[in-house]
Order: C-alpha cells, then structure tokens, then sequence
C-alpha cells in the first residue's frame, strides 16, 4: 500500500467529472487501499479519486479517520438519491489545505453505490456523515467546496489560494 501525492485546488483534475468504474479487479482494490492510506496518512476524513488525480468514480470516508475499526465506507460510482433539510457548518478540503469556511449542505443524504466488490448498496448519512458524502460525491462531479460559496467568502479563500501559490507554498 502507498500513500498518494493529494492534488491541490488548481489542478484540472479537480473539476473534471470522474468516470463510473466497470471493473472490480485487484487493481482497483490495490487502488482503493492507497487512497485509504493516503486518506489516514493526511489526515482526513473522506478522499475522492480526483483528488489523488485518478479519473475513477471511486471515494472513501472514515469519521474515525481509522480509529474505530468497521467505520470506514467505500463508495463506488455513487450518486445522491434523496436529501433532507439543510444545515450550515464550517467546512474544508484536502485539496485545499488549511483554510474552511461555513457551507450549507443537506442534513441528511441517501446514498446509491456499489460497494468495493461491485455489490450495489444503499447508505443514509445523517450529520458529519451527509456533509462528508456530499462533498466527495461534489468532488466527484468536479466540483470543490469553494464552489458553494458566494461573494466576500468566495473571493477571500481564493485569494489566499492565490498569494499562497504567488508565494511559492502551493
């Protein structure tokens, strides 16, 4: 297993929309393992395949960031099938390191996936756990969290991107 190299805000893998997976190999596997390590080694709470520059509708979340054995989930070609309520809690990214900002997603979120042995599910997230598959499922549509802000927060975590990356620390 290996840890991946994140891909930072910027990159054009980020906002292209990944493809379903049709193949449950060992290479996938191998693949889904590293993207777990690299998700523990950042560390995280959930990873998207474009994130480590793989155009695979692959993510992975774990709220215990490895530390409760059995909570970590894979999501294999998932797409968001119903939503309940909304909520507002501050919000960051892996590929945009150290800066977060309040965004609104849904309370609650169900899930349709296939597992990583290509077993289709089903997955209600409620809290933490909405906002998580919400946002890798955004990722996986080439879309970022900065997305869903509007005016001054928008433009302030951009800028900061943008004098980070003038600076040479991005």
């Amino acid at each position: 297993m290996a840890v991946l190299p994140i891909v930072k805000y910027g990159n054009d893998v980020l906002r292209r929309r990944t493809e379903p997976v049709t193949l449950f190999d060992e290479a996938l596997q191998k693949f889904i393992n590293d993207m777990v390590d690299t998700m523990y080694a950042a560390p995280g709470i959930g990873l998207a395949a474009n994130q480590v520059g793989d155009s695979r509708r692959v993510a992975v979340i774990d709220l215990s960031v490895g530390k409760r054995p059995g909570e970590l989930r894979v999501f294999v070609n998932p797409e968001i099938a119903e939503t309940i309520g909304q909520i507002s809690e501050d919000e960051g990214c892996l590929s945009i390191p150290d800066l977060t900002e309040m965004v609104t997603r849904s309370e609650r979120v169900r899930v349709r996936f296939l597992d990583r042995n290509g077993e289709p599910r089903e997955m209600w997230g409620e809290g933490l756990m909405a906002r998580a598959m919400s946002h890798e499922i955004d990722h996986l549509e080439g879309k970022l969290f900065v997305d869903r802000l509007r005016g001054f927060k928008r433009v302030r975590i951009i800028k900061k991107i943008q004098k980070l990356a003038k600076a040479g620390m991005w």
